[in-house]
């Protein structure tokens, strides 16, 4: 799929849609300065060519009862492609691991763990984490409080 040219509408659009995804077509366009058949277009064409990947509720963890949030750093001892593979096939399917990023540096991972209290994430890194062939080192800082977190992309 060609890459999608963004403009200043189109700018306006996301940055609307980052703000509040509900927000009606009839609001957008009006938001934008077009009418509504072409604003929805161009969100249709946003959707279509990956440039808005889907709409999600934004959920407030400690509130659903997973007010601990680890970040692991994680060290393998090969970084080879079949190992990273390995790696990430099994993190992808952990629900506790919310963000997970391959890193330059000292170490191989970044995640971000939630979980409700410190019994939960011992369980979750001695049963799952520790179990996993390749790694060579895990280090845990716990965040004491969230300071920033947005979703929304400086356009």
């Amino acid at each position: 799929m060609p890459k999608q040219e963004i403009d200043e509408i189109d700018r306006k659009i996301l940055a609307a849609l980052q703000k509040d995804a509900h927000t009606t077509t009839d609001k957008l366009a009006e938001f934008v300065g077009l009418s509504q058949s072409p604003c929805a277009r161009r969100v249709r064409s946003l959707r279509e060519a990956g440039v808005i990947k889907g709409y999600v509720a934004v959920v407030d963890q400690a509130k659903v009862g997973l007010p601990i949030s680890v970040f692991i750093s994680i060290k393998l001892e090969r970084q080879r492609e079949e190992e990273l593979d390995r790696f990430q096939t099994a993190v992808a399917k952990w629900p506790e691991i919310v963000e997970c990023y391959l890193m330059t540096g000292q170490r191989d991972y970044l995640l971000r763990v939630v979980a409700k209290d410190l019994e939960s994430f011992e369980m979750f890194l001695k049963q799952k984490l520790t179990r996993l062939d390749g790694v060579a080192s895990i280090e845990s800082s716990f965040a004491l409080a969230q300071v920033k977190h947005s979703q929304a992309l400086p356009l």
